[in-house]
């Protein structure tokens, strides 16, 4: 695998009297930077967070991706905001990289006279006494790289979404937060005196941060914080080898299948759809939603994509999770999506206080789209766990009981199939008998039959090939406009919805059918800006959508390349590549007039559609060797 190069200095900063200095802040230390999503993500599959150009930790809940935001500012701007910086005394630019093939970031800070230093942000994550080791830790260490840099450590830690300032006890060598639901504690072997008054001072030595739960370490803090570092390289490093990654772009995808690991809160075995919420999805838009959730949609699309590079690990874990799902629902309604706890109530608020992203809100706190009627979460169910029928590898594969209890929601997709929901996109004030659902609706019970055929139960095998054949044939007429010569968003309808591309990933469709063709034609010409597309055509309840949906531009790739348009599905790829941010992530949306990446973030269907591209369009690897 090609080892990531060390990137060219980014996020320049000219030099000026810093105006901070009559706000508190030091001569010579720059203010803090504008909001945006050149971010790194570092977690461990139970804790993340999101570190800027600039070293600043600006968003990490806790306890879980779903918890309070102890540094939440990413959606509150300046210095009202709570976050983790190591500055240095007149910030001239950055740079900063992951470590090849891991979730370690490291970021460099110069100042004007060419001093430097390097931050190294981690979540400890390794294999140790027969279990997966991942404390409640943010790992940061500090070197110097060059001269005799001047530094302040500026960590600002609030609770209940920064309404609570915790108080503060202190160590010889830790200081403690304390709140009214949650204590955390910073061991450091950094000045505590410079540490509380945010006096900077010149980095003669490394110095170690140790931010979790309210424990003491067992051993010295620089010597864990150096082995937390060590063994977590080594862990991604091995997990990264093991993946069936495609000749072509395989940073791309390497990064892409490490940030969707980092998705999965191993606990219970839920995906989230980004670590983010409230990042609108357009500039003050308001569409502005909270994605900390586990969208049963989302995650199989994220299932499927590791399991097409060989890493079938995160499957078995959600796996878990949607057995759970399923044995709770007791063959009634299941919801499109549930905390990561598997909570049913989400119920959605604002938080007043907080500006928002670039001060455009509102804040929200749940989802409200745990209410809705979204009948293609009985296909992604079934599709989810598909694979654990027929991959031999599985620790734990699937046979007859986890059938039985899979075919309690081929039923109930049987019962909403051909009636009306609010759709995949979650439309909030419009119900119609969207394709999308009913395609899934199809998925399920063709992939329960292929699962009966695997198993050799022929009665059950026929009686669900039945139900997929009565449903394909009706879904390709009703859907089917002819005035538009393409295969519209509702039964009987006419506006174009990108989500009718899935009808050829899934299979309902042969991608060569002339209508299928057509259908790919009218969108390029109706929903798409240039290479990007859309969602839909039709205004929703909050207008017309101005910003391109990342995974619909990724769903176009998969189709141009399946009816052979290869060349313009690997020219629109490339595009994409390019609108990732300098680490390679994605966030939802991408504006298709200034490239600038909007919506919550990390995006898991848009890291999924890096993945899938890269698969689809690589050429083999005989071709190399």
């Amino acid at each position: 695998m090609t080892a990531n190069p060390v990137p060219p200095a980014l996020d320049p900063l000219p030099h000026s009297p810093s105006p901070g200095a009559a706000a508190g802040r030091p001569e010579g230390f720059a203010p803090p930077a504008q909001a945006s999503l050149a971010l790194g993500m570092v977690g461990n599959c139970g804790l993340s967070a999101l570190v800027d150009l600039r070293g600043r930790i600006v968003w990490c809940c806790m306890p879980r991706f779903d918890g309070d935001p102890v540094f939440n500012a990413l959606l509150q701007p300046g210095a009202q905001g709570s976050a983790f910086g190591i500055e240095i005394e007149n910030l001239s630019h950055s740079r900063q990289w992951y470590e090849p093939n891991t979730a370690v970031l490291r970021t460099q800070l110069f100042d004007t006279e060419g001093h430097g230093l390097e931050i190294i942000d981690l979540a400890p994550r390794f294999y140790a006494r027969s279990r997966f080791f991942r404390p409640q830790t943010l790992v940061r260490r500090v070197t110097v790289i060059r001269g005799a840099p001047r530094i302040r450590v500026n960590i600002d830690l609030r609770y209940d979404w920064g309404r609570e300032q915790p108080g503060i006890t202190r160590g010889s060598n830790h200081v403690r937060f304390v709140g009214s639901a949650m204590t955390l504690r910073l061991n450091t072997d950094a000045p505590i005196t410079y540490v509380l008054s945010k006096t900077p001072f010149v980095l003669t030595h490394d110095l170690h941060f140790l931010l979790g739960a309210d424990e003491t370490l067992h051993d010295g803090i620089a010597e864990t914080a150096r082995h937390f570092e060590r063994e977590t390289i080594t862990y991604w490093r091995k997990w990264s080898q093991r993946l069936a990654v495609p000749l072509e772009w395989q940073d791309a995808v390497i990064r892409a299948a490490i940030t969707l690991k980092l998705s999965l809160f191993e606990e219970t075995g839920a995906i989230v759809a980004a670590m983010t919420t409230s990042v609108p999805e357009a500039p003050g838009s308001q569409r502005n939603w909270d994605y900390r959730y586990c969208w049963l949609r989302d995650a199989f699309f994220v299932v499927r994509a590791l399991n097409s590079l060989s890493e079938v690990g995160t499957m078995e874990d959600y796996l878990r999770y949607l057995g759970n799902v399923v044995i709770a629902a007791k063959g009634q309604h299941v919801q499109p999506l549930y905390g990561i706890g598997m909570e049913r109530e989400l119920p959605e608020s604002f938080v007043e206080h907080l500006a928002g992203y670039r001060g455009m809100g509102p804040v929200r706190v749940g989802n409200q789209a745990q209410e809705h009627f979204q009948h293609d979460v009985y296909g992604n169910i079934v599709l989810g766990a598909a694979q654990a029928f027929h991959d031999k590898r599985l620790l734990h594969p699937a046979g007859k009981a986890e059938f039985a209890q899979l075919e309690v929601v081929g039923e109930q997709a049987i019962r909403v199939y051909g009636t009306p929901d609010a759709g995949m996109w979650e439309l909030r004030t419009r119900a119609r008998v969207h394709t999308s659902s009913a395609l899934m609706s199809w998925a399920a019970c063709d992939r329960l039959a292929k699962i009966a055929d695997a198993l050799a139960l022929p009665e059950r095998a026929a009686y669900w090939h039945g139900h997929a054949r009565r449903m394909r044939e009706e879904i390709l007429e009703k859907s089917w406009n002819a005035q538009r010569q393409a295969f519209a968003e509702s039964f009987g309808g006419r506006d174009l919805d990108a989500s009718v591309l899935l009808m050829a990933e899934v299979g309902m469709i042969d991608p060569r059918d002339p209508r299928f063709v057509s259908t790919v034609e009218a969108m390029q010409k109706h929903l798409c800006d240039g290479p990007y597309m859309r969602r839909y055509e039709a205004p929703d309840d909050f207008g017309k959508p101005e910003t391109a949906f990342n995974i619909c531009t990724f769903w176009l790739i998969d189709a141009l390349a399946r009816i052979g348009r290869e060349d313009e599905a690997r020219s629109i790829f490339e595009t994409m590549l390019a609108a990732r941010n300098h680490l390679g992530m994605m966030s939802e949306d991408t504006h298709p007039d200034t490239g600038e990446m909007w919506g919550n973030f990390p995006q898991t269907y848009s890291m999924v559609g890096i993945i899938n591209a890269a698969v689809r369009l690589s050429a083999p690897w005989d071709s190399a060797i």
